[in-house]
């Protein structure tokens, strides 16, 4: 009698979240890949981080969208490709995030990323 069937398609390398800041102004995501291998909540908040051009210490919350608050690594592993998140920054910070540098002025963390495929 064989066992249960095993699902073979294995996942992919890195999990795809879209992400952005909590603003009355901007409803703009972009797009985040984290490896699976290094899922928790400090590397979520660094390469968010890094990507939207914000220091981690302005960060208050991270929320998954529409209303869940992630505070914790199990948190992180739930997640799926394509779920949102907002950042929810401090409310002195305002003066932190004046200057944003635009996409030519820094690299993609995310090396693999940055590189086009054919």
């Amino acid at each position: 009698m064989a066992g249960p069937q095993q699902d073979v398609r294995e996942k992919p390398v890195e999990l795809v979240l879209k992400v952005r800041i909590q603003s009355h102004k901007e409803n703009d995501f972009i797009e985040v890949e984290l490896n699976r291998q290094e899922l928790s909540y400090q590397n979520l908040l660094k390469v968010s981080c890094y990507e939207l051009g914000i220091n981690p210490e302005q960060v208050e919350k991270i929320r998954k969208l529409p209303n869940t608050l992630l505070r914790k690594d199990k948190d992180i592993l739930r997640l799926r490709d394509f779920q949102e998140v907002e950042l929810i920054l401090m409310k002195n910070s305002s003066e932190l995030t004046a200057y944003t540098p635009s996409l030519l002025e820094k690299p993609c963390y995310n090396g693999n990323a940055a590189k086009m495929t054919y």
